[in-house]
């Protein structure tokens, strides 16, 4: 069954949606350079309230190790959407007893094979934007995911809705489906739509 990551939470009634319909992650925004974002405090106030059967993932851009590691106790999983190396991916597996993710926003095939080559224990393959680098809810390239030689499991993002999502897995047969702004209304996140979106793609 493909997994399903609800992503960019930061109010406590973000986390009664998510305990209510159990989403298998929950994604916490830990850079401030973005409007969705969380402080260390409120990270360690929500993740105390998440059910036990939901992992929590932190996001990081281009933060330093020492930066992540007070966030990587409250977290099961560090997803890391910048420019960060293997060599940073090893350093912060020596520190965190976190699984690393690494996003990627490829535009060639080629992009994703290259990936595949990160000693992260998975990939996110997210829409390209010149503009963000997440977050944007367009709808990436699967053409260039079906063409590609992936050999790390993955979650798809970007642009995915209870409208797509079976279309989704179908069309490129993710470990996992990551949504955000899909199932937000007025920037916040909307329990129906959480409901929605669980139940499609647990079915």
């Amino acid at each position: 069954m493909t997994k399903l990551k609800i992503c960019g939470l930061r109010r406590s009634e973000d986390i009664s949606y998510v305990n209510e319909f159990l989403p298998d992650y929950a994604g916490f925004i830990l850079s401030e350079q973005f409007w969705r974002h969380i402080s260390l405090d409120l990270l360690t106030q929500l993740t105390s309230k998440l059910s036990d059967k939901i992992t929590p993932v932190g996001v990081f851009v281009n933060e330093t190790v020492e930066k992540i590691i007070p966030f990587s106790k409250y977290l099961g999983v560090i997803q890391l959407h910048g420019d960060e190396d293997n060599d940073f991916i090893r350093t912060l597996k020596k520190h965190t007893d976190c699984e690393i993710w690494k996003a990627i926003r490829p535009q060639t095939s080629n992009e994703i094979n290259n990936a595949c080559q990160s000693c992260a224990d998975k990939l996110l393959i997210d829409s390209f934007s010149k503009n963000s680098v997440g977050g944007t809810g367009v709808v990436g390239n699967w053409k260039i995911i079906k063409n590609a030689e992936i050999t790390k499991p993955f979650f798809l993002a970007g642009g995915i809705s209870a409208d797509n999502i079976k279309e989704a897995i179908e069309a490129v047969k993710p470990y996992g489906i990551d949504v955000s702004s899909s199932v937000e209304t007025d920037r916040k996140k909307d329990r129906e739509k959480i409901k929605t979106i669980v139940l499609k793609a647990k079915d």
